[in-house]
């Protein structure tokens, strides 16, 4: 019998591993200086630590360094690098492509952007999640400035084909930005390989602290321009101004690092115990449809909608272990999600759906039981409709 309540909603956030914590500890205390203090050795060891940890982060997705940029979080960084594209460039008409299964970070953003008069095109993926690269291709335009497709989806964990969509953007002289904060640390990641301009990431979907994230941003042929939207201070050379937050910095970098030297091993555990959830809720309930691809998806996420139910009495049931039933960020709306609006998906079973997000701290004892209790809620909550 595993320890209960059992946390299966990893896409929404990751508990800190106690590593993580530990590289933290010294600098909220002993070690607490400003990274920006340049005249003693307070100021010192804060900026010696935030260098380390960008170099970690670098090495977690391929990046130099300096291609490393700090921000509060990949929602932050995803603002920057939409709307940063599209003012840096004011000597041409902007026009933005992106898919209609983005994070809201994107979506919301992309939206300010139409107001203010700037073109924005949404492609619609397929049945699977999966963009087709025609589509895109079709969106293009000539003044086309920035073409933005999350890596891996927070809801269905489907994983776009980031390098076929770099190779068509970079033909054209098109930038590409890519959310990554799903899938960086738990799928490998070269920004070289991939041949992304920018991309998003996050400390706290990878075992490390909330409120701090980072942008990658290509420095070299060309160096990719991106006007700061937060200014007073001019730190991280200028693009994004705040005193930087040093112990979640360091923890950043440690999660990124243990992520790297671990994710292999880890990988393997995670995406056998997912396909034991699966194979184990097919087996034992009827009217069980995957959403998306199940082969072209992280091998952390398990997206399933159960015909004839309602969801609100399925996370209700589910009152020991947690789950949700779309993005978190959106978890207070009784909208049904827009992700499996966008694949085809009806809303009676949209809103019966489950997002199960298994993580580093996963067991099988806590697959076990969630087979156990989904499947008898399910065949409990259909004895109250007969006609299923």
């Amino acid at each position: 019998m595993p320890t209960l309540p059992i946390y299966l909603d990893h896409h929404a956030t990751t508990p800190v591993d106690p590593r993580v914590v530990e590289s933290m500890l010294p600098f909220f205390s002993t070690s607490f200086g400003n990274a920006s203090s340049k005249h003693h050795s307070f100021g010192w060891s804060a900026r010696d630590a935030v260098a380390i940890a960008r170099r970690q982060v670098a090495e977690l997705v391929g990046a130099d360094p300096r291609e490393i940029f700090f921000t509060s979080g990949a929602t932050e960084s995803n603002n920057l690098a939409v709307r940063g594209i599209v003012t840096a460039d004011t000597d041409r008409v902007s026009h933005v492509v992106t898919i209609t299964t983005e994070h809201h970070a994107v979506l919301d953003p992309c939206r300010r952007l139409e107001q203010e008069g700037i073109e924005v095109t949404y492609v619609s993926p397929k049945k699977d999640g999966i963009c087709a690269l025609l589509d895109i291709e079709r969106a293009l335009a000539p003044q086309t400035r920035l073409v933005s497709v999350m890596t891996a989806n927070n809801e269905i964990g489907v994983l776009q084909p980031i390098d076929r969509i770099s190779e068509l953007t970079r033909s054209r002289g098109i930038l590409f930005h890519t959310d990554a904060a799903q899938a960086a640390g738990k799928v490998p990641i070269d920004v070289k390989k991939l041949g992304v301009d920018l991309m998003s990431l996050t400390a706290h979907k990878m075992c490390g602290p909330k409120g701090v994230g980072a942008l990658y941003i290509r420095r070299t042929r060309p160096r990719v321009e991106v006007s700061p939207i937060i200014e007073g201070g001019g730190h991280e050379q200028g693009l994004r101004s705040g005193t930087l937050n040093v112990p979640g910095i360091v923890g950043f970098g440690t999660a990124a690092e243990l992520s790297r030297l671990e994710m292999k091993q880890d990988t393997v555990r995670i995406r056998r115990l997912r396909d034991r959830l699966y194979s184990g809720l097919l087996g034992r309930i009827n009217g069980v449809k995957v959403n998306g691809s199940l082969a072209e998806r992280l091998p952390h996420n398990l997206n399933v909608s159960f015909d004839g139910l309602e969801g609100e009495s399925l996370l209700v049931g589910l009152d020991d272990i947690a789950v949700s039933s779309g993005a978190a960020c959106t978890s207070a709306t009784l909208e049904p999600s827009h992700v499996l609006r966008a694949l085809g998906v009806n809303d009676h079973l949209a809103r019966a759906s489950l997002r199960f997000g298994l993580g580093r701290t996963t067991t099988e004892a806590e697959i076990d039981y969630t087979i156990e209790k989904v499947s008898s809620l399910v065949a409990r909550l259909r004895e109250l409709v007969p006609h299923v």
